[in-house]
């Protein structure tokens, strides 16, 4: 039998034992019952170079977390539920199953039959991908690049009134000239050939943050200097120029910043300062877009020259949105889908709330502040925005 001591002790876990099994039930429950949203939605990922995929599982988790499934009410797999690039682990490394595969009227059919499509990434997989350590040469592509049915989907998907969603690196190298052309006339975006990322540190071993190529042709263009000592900004130019900006001499942020309105025309609610040291790309867009968010490094007078040497501008252009008739064209300038991380399971409510309360937006170095801070606020108002405007269609005109 249990005695009075022993009650006393255990009444004294009662609020323990409710925190840890009551509150996640609890959660879950309102997860799992909370209704589901039907949205036909077609990824295009063309970079999956092992199972993590990378590039769109993130996109994935805030899919399955905001219950949006598909027309027969099944759930979006990660695994196979995209075009592109499929690795299996085999000699020829794995299998491309893009839109090459499927007729124009079946690309057309699909492009109506959809209500979003994203280009998450189609800068494509390597043979290097594929082998431990970097090689000196350059490595065959396998398989990338915007081709002519990607074109042909975006096309009917915008005449079609469509959201559609295209992410950093969609239109640079391996994509034709030809395609990429088509697509900035489609977007009504105009990349300038500039890439950038920052650098924590200019030495050289080691930093994952400075790719081998890059030093290689830094100091085959500067007679074998190297960059000052301290951290910056490096930028890549598809003509093969190379530059860097210095933190504190040409620039003030340290890290580069994305900047968004309190007040946004689109109301958007992020982050007003969010920290982004990775991969983005420099475009020039059409006055009839708005810009959601921009990036902002805080040039010094020495620094605004050296981006005026460059052809690029003050501030450029992080997140921006077109308004096109009934549907909506949106462009990402940075990695923003990337995550090596494993999120965990989607299936509680108000994890997303949780996450950020933990991981703090000044910690630029936990790639997870980004997502719970920015990337998942940022897609999750895209996505419920884009069900809305389907819903508002489908209401009889008074």
């Amino acid at each position: 039998m249990i005695n009075e001591e022993s009650k006393v002790y255990f009444k004294r876990f009662i609020p323990f034992i409710v925190i840890l099994i009551g509150i996640p039930l609890l959660s879950f429950a309102f997860w799992y019952f909370y209704p589901t949203t039907k949205f036909q939605i077609l990824v295009v990922d063309k970079t999956v170079a092992s199972e993590m995929r990378r590039e769109h599982s993130s996109f994935f988790w805030i899919l399955d977390h905001l219950r949006f499934v598909k027309e027969d009410g099944n759930k979006y797999n990660s695994d196979k539920d995209y075009f592109g690039f499929f690795p299996d682990g085999s000699a020829t490394f794995g299998e491309s199953k893009g839109l090459g595969v499927l007729s124009e009227a079946e690309v057309v059919e699909l492009a109506r039959s959809k209500d979003f499509i994203f280009f998450a990434d189609t800068y494509g997989v390597f043979q290097d991908d594929f082998i431990e350590g970097e090689s000196e040469d350059i490595s065959s592509k396998i398989y990338g690049g915007l081709s002519a049915k990607d074109i042909l989907l975006i096309r009917e998907a915008r005449a079609n009134n469509k959201t559609i969603v295209a992410e950093y690196n969609t239109m640079a190298s391996p994509t034709s000239r030809k395609n990429r052309v088509e697509f900035e006339n489609l977007m009504g975006i105009k990349w300038t050939g500039w890439i950038g990322r920052y650098y924590e540190t200019s030495d050289t071993i080691p930093n994952p943050d400075i790719p081998d190529w890059f030093i290689r042709e830094y100091k085959a263009q500067n007679q074998g200097n190297w960059l000052p000592e301290g951290s910056g900004i490096i930028f890549v130019h598809e003509d093969g120029r190379l530059f860097a900006l210095q933190s504190e001499t040409d620039y003030l942020n340290n890290i580069p910043e994305i900047r968004t309105q309190p007040i946004n025309k689109h109301g958007f609610d992020l982050p007003e300062i969010m920290p982004y040291p990775d991969w983005f790309d420099i475009v020039l867009v059409e006055r009839s877009y708005e810009v959601i968010s921009y990036y902002d490094i805080n040039p010094t007078s020495q620094g605004m020259q050296k981006l005026r040497d460059m052809g690029l501008p003050r501030f450029f252009p992080a997140a921006v949105v077109q308004d096109t008739s009934e549907g909506q064209l949106y462009y990402l300038s940075g990695d923003f889908s990337d995550l090596r991380q494993d999120l965990g399971s989607s299936h509680f409510t108000g994890l997303p709330g949780l996450w950020r309360g933990l991981h703090l937006i000044s910690n630029y170095n936990d790639r997870e502040a980004f997502f719970w801070n920015y990337y998942y606020p940022l897609m999750s108002q895209i996505l419920k925005k884009s069900a809305l405007r389907k819903a508002e269609k489908k209401l009889p005109k008074r």
